[in-house]
């Protein structure tokens, strides 16, 4: 293969990794989240220790982690390109995702061990004082941050195909 079809496969790998985890974050934006917010605490601490045991699985972790990779690899193939057109947007792309991933260690993941060291939600006196040790306001709020930092990415990704194809199809002609 030649360095021009890697680097398309890299920006359409990424793309697609990056597209799989907008749309299950803007899942949990606009539907998940507000869904629970409408629960009692029990119900809440039950079904978020659910989802959150749910999401955890390799389909998940592959593209969470697969749109970092990807990604970092468009943007070092784009750099050693004949054509550096997608550059700019796959760094753009790659910095979003990056920002996504340290909310989602450093804000997300500590608030949700507390909801997983909770217990067992049956046998929480008060799911409550679990709720409220829970943050759900930050939480939101830092998700629709990562939210709108991938769905960015994922359009910086698109248009770097775009710019890619354009840059392929000039040089033909």
């Amino acid at each position: 293969m030649s360095r021009g079809s890697w680097q398309v496969l890299a920006l359409l790998c990424s793309t697609l990794t990056m597209g799989l985890v907008a749309g299950v974050f803007g899942d949990w934006a606009h539907t998940i989240m507000r869904g629970l917010g409408t629960t009692d605490d029990r119900t809440f601490v039950e079904a978020f220790q659910a989802l959150d045991r749910a999401i955890t699985n390799s389909l998940f972790l592959l593209a969470f982690t697969g749109a970092l990779a990807f990604t970092g690899l468009a943007a070092v193939l784009s750099l050693r390109a004949d054509h550096r057109r997608p550059l700019p947007w796959v760094a753009l792309a790659f910095s979003l995702y990056l920002l996504a991933v340290v909310v989602t260690l450093t804000i997300h993941e500590p608030l949700n061990v507390v909801i997983r060291a909770a217990g067992d939600p049956d046998r929480i006196a008060d799911p409550g004082s679990v709720r409220d040790a829970f943050h759900e306001a930050r939480w939101v709020g830092w998700h629709i941050a990562r939210t709108l930092a991938t769905t960015a990415a994922f359009g910086c990704l698109a248009w770097a195909l775009v710019l890619h194809g354009r840059a392929t199809t000039d040089a033909a002609d």
